[in-house]
């Protein structure tokens, strides 16, 4: 099945889990840094956060270019790349 093709409230659930999963991993860098509780290189683990929350952009993006959506799910979707795209400008310009 296409992406495109699937329910707005699903592909929006996955935006929020991929973005949300992404934010984690990239505080959780961010917190070793600063506090050194492992002594272990953590360049890929933000890699791997910066992704997700670049793919979870990518999902919300998407729903908002469908077509024919509501205005509540557009809100949602409008949001959800608002949040995104903040915690992206941070997190790039934390490294």
């Amino acid at each position: 099945m296409n992406w495109m093709e699937k329910d707005e409230g699903l592909l929006l659930q996955r935006s929020f889990l991929f973005g949300a999963t992404g934010i984690v991993l990239c505080l959780l860098a961010l917190a070793n840094t600063y506090y050194q509780v492992l002594e272990a290189p953590m360049g890929p683990l933000n890699g791997v956060g910066i992704a997700l929350q670049f793919f979870g952009l990518s999902i919300a993006v998407l729903v908002l270019r469908k077509r024919k959506i509501t205005e509540a799910v557009k809100d949602k979707s409008k949001k959800m790349i608002l949040v995104l795209g903040v915690s992206l400008l941070f997190f790039f310009l934390v490294i």
